[in-house]
């Protein structure tokens, strides 16, 4: 294999017409320009350079090797502007997976703001349930992962940092009996008929926990994977149910929304990041975009009517932001 640096010293050659010249250029001894020369045909094994006078000319073989050595350095000096630039975060990609409530109210001004900030960085965005996008991190397909964390998930090389904590409201219908409560001690909905809005797994399992806590299991008699659906099953009298803040930032007129307790259900929601691609500005500037996003106030939207002071933007227990909601 042809040494990379001594095509370089050929190329010096070749371009300066001696030895010397080329020494001088380099800041080499002519010495160690002939050596390096004298190496580099012994890999090639045939002559580069002769005589000429008291200079030197390339030979065809000689004169091959210093073009192909002059594409080489520029390639060389393209890399280390593409690296110069992927470092300042002007250039690159990251992979993004996220689930379907996080998508409005947290990735898209997280990405809104990415996009002025690194105008040149190519986003792979990927919608996927809620337990995927962490193995999607864990197995190095994802840069980021917005999740709903579980306590056991950790993996080799991923950080987890809290975005906030979202806590499930009771959702009811207009004239159900307690929609004029100011709070609903969950334990008082343990004889209703439920509407799921969660699929299995770490979206449902607070709900699920915090019913068995209160003494009772839901009995879900209709299911729907989107809240919104949900929310229209309430509205129609089917059932009650236990949803979550950012779920609930799109309001259906038919239900009233109401804060419970003893226990209040939780989903703790995090980015999962690979610790390799933090070194990356724009995955670290995602990062606190995401986080901001998180903190605001989460009274800005659709049916969030509740006062903030109430509510909204409260600090949980892990330090991040709560997510709120209205409907009194």
């Amino acid at each position: 294999m042809l040494d990379v640096k001594r095509l370089q010293v050929l190329r010096a050659v070749v371009t300066s017409g001696t030895v010397t010249a080329a020494a001088a250029h380099l800041g080499y001894t002519p010495s160690a320009v002939s050596q390096q020369v004298a190496a580099l045909e012994k890999q090639a094994g045939t002559p580069l350079l002769e005589r000429v006078g008291r200079g030197v000319r390339p030979t065809a073989a000689g004169l091959l090797l210093a073009e192909h050595a002059a594409l080489i350095g520029s390639a060389v000096a393209r890399a280390e502007t593409a690296l110069s630039d992927l470092r300042a975060g002007c250039t690159g990609s990251l992979s993004i997976r996220y689930f379907a409530t996080a998508g409005s109210t947290l990735v898209a001004p997280a990405l809104a703001r990415l996009r002025a900030e690194h105008p040149g960085i190519r986003v792979d965005l990927e919608l996927t349930d809620p337990e995927d996008p962490f193995q999607e991190v864990v197995r190095g397909r994802a840069d980021l992962a917005v999740i709903v964390r579980a306590s056991d998930r950790l993996g080799d090389g991923v950080r987890l940092v809290h975005l906030l904590d979202d806590p499930y409201a009771a959702v009811l219908p207009l004239d159900h009996p307690l929609a004029g409560e100011e709070v609903i001690d969950l334990n008082e909905l343990a004889g209703e008929q439920w509407v799921g809005s969660e699929q299995s797994g770490p979206c449902l399992k607070p709900v699920i926990d915090s019913c068995a806590a209160a003494g009772f299991s839901p009995d879900f008699v209709v299911g729907s994977e989107d809240h919104a659906t949900a929310q229209g099953f309430v509205a129609a009298g089917l059932g009650v149910g236990l949803m979550p803040g950012l779920g609930l930032r799109a309001r259906h007129p038919g239900v009233v929304v109401r804060p419970v307790r003893n226990p209040e259900p939780i989903r703790v929601i995090s980015a999962a990041v690979r610790e390799t691609a933090l070194e990356q500005p724009a995955l670290r500037g995602l990062l606190e975009a995401l986080r901001d996003a998180a903190g605001a106030d989460p009274t800005d939207g659709p049916g969030a009517d509740r006062p903030r002071s109430d509510r909204g933007g409260r600090e949980g227990p892990t330090g991040g932001a709560r997510a709120g909601w209205g409907g009194r």
